[in-house]
């Protein structure tokens, strides 16, 4: 006799539900954001990198298919080598978009919170993220952009290489800096209007 179980156990998934992705997509399009490198953002990016002590900082908009980086640092300056960049033949491949299954990045947006995860190890949820085999980030650190309609465009975040305990002022850095760039968003869109 072969037991068959009644119901098949669900994947795990590595990305979250996000029934905001549509109408993000619209508003990123609206502003005009999410689909080119903005030496702003690269300069925003440069600064929190700067601020948090981090190797790599992002500004990180996210639609219904991918993650793109409009704002990058990273340890060698180099933007082409997008920090979790889907692996080509020959490495990272370059640019800055992503998958919206690499990194942390969807998890702020969905959740709309900021998430600190000192040793992302430490975290089963996060651990098997390819960010983390394929480049080695062992911390991460993010905040939402929620814009004046109040929906998540995207992210503000670092990572590095070795765990951090971020702690509380990294939570208030991240989140302050968060503000800050949603307020050159809304000084961006009060130009277009």
């Amino acid at each position: 006799m072969r037991y068959e179980p009644a119901v098949r156990p669900l994947p795990f998934l590595m990305t979250p539900v996000d029934r905001e992705a549509p109408e993000r997509a619209r508003r990123l399009r609206a502003l005009g954001l999410g689909s080119a490198p903005d030496p702003v953002f690269d300069r925003f990016a440069d600064r929190l990198a700067e601020v948090t002590g981090a190797p790599f900082a992002l500004v990180n908009f996210i639609d219904e298919h991918e993650q793109f980086l409009s704002g990058l640092h990273t340890p060698d300056g180099r933007s082409s080598r997008a920090l979790g960049a889907a692996p080509g033949p020959d490495g990272p491949a370059p640019g800055r978009r992503m998958s919206r299954d690499r990194g942390f990045c969807p998890y702020v947006v969905v959740r709309r919170k900021a998430l600190v995860l000192g040793d992302v190890r430490d975290y089963p949820r996060f651990a098997g993220n390819p960010v983390v085999d394929d480049t080695g980030v062992r911390s991460y650190l993010g905040a939402p952009l929620i814009d004046r309609t109040g929906i998540a465009l995207g992210t503000v975040s670092v990572a590095d290489t070795e765990p951090r305990p971020w702690g509380r002022p990294g939570l208030e850095t991240i989140k302050a800096m968060a503000a800050e760039l949603t307020d050159e968003i809304r000084h961006r869109e009060d130009g277009l209007l």
